[in-house]
Parts: structure tokens; sequence; C-alpha cells
């Protein structure tokens, strides 16, 4: 322990930011399939742009889990190893991304329901 014996200098504050640097990396090579998927699929030209949409809304928010995750590791580490006493990162990233899952879920759903119905 440091000398203010508030941190271990393990290595859980990276492991954490890593799993959710994969996470990110996650969803952006889901976001890339369903660019590559969907377009193919729309007949219009609204069609086709309503097919860009979720590919694109999911890289940036691919994008912005990463850069937030990173953002969060060097602000704890960075407080724990001068045996700062914050309060605790909160749950943004997995409220964020808790949202981005079930709407995800709501609109595939919503998809299949309607193409079902055709």
């Amino acid at each position: 322990m440091n000398a203010g014996g508030l941190y271990d200098p393990g290595l859980q504050p990276e492991r954490t930011e890593l799993a959710w640097r994969r996470t990110g990396l996650a969803i952006g090579v889901g976001s890339l399939l369903a660019l590559r998927l969907f377009p193919p699929l729309a007949e219009g030209r609204v069609q086709l742009a309503a097919s860009l949409v979720p590919g694109i809304l999911g890289l940036a928010f691919a994008a912005w889990l990463v850069v937030n995750a990173r953002s969060r590791y060097r602000r704890w580490n960075r407080a724990l190893l001068e045996g700062r006493r914050e309060h605790s990162p909160g749950g943004r990233l997995l409220f964020a991304l808790t949202l981005f899952v079930m709407l995800t879920a709501a609109v595939g759903a919503l998809v299949i329901v309607v193409s079902l119905t055709r």
C-alpha cells in the first residue's frame, strides 16, 4: 500500500478499463457488421438511409464508451496513486451501456415484428 493506505498497486483499475475497452470494441464490430448487412436489405433511398443509422449510432456509442472508460481509468488511477479520497466513479458507463442494449433490442424486435407482418 502507498503512504495513504488507500491503494494496493494491483492491476484492478487497468483490468476494468480493458474490460470497458473490449466492450466498446465489441459494439464497434457489431456496428460495422450492421453497416455491412443492413444496406443491401433496403429497397429505397429512405430505407437505405434508415439502414445506416444503427451502425453509425453504434460506432459513435462505441467510441464514446472507449474514450470515457480511458478517461475514467486515468482519473481514478491518479487519485489512487496520490492517496486522495474521491467519490466512486458512479454508474454512468454502465447506465449508458444498459440503455444502449435495451434500445438496440427494442429496435431489433420491432424490425423483426414488422418484417414478419409483411
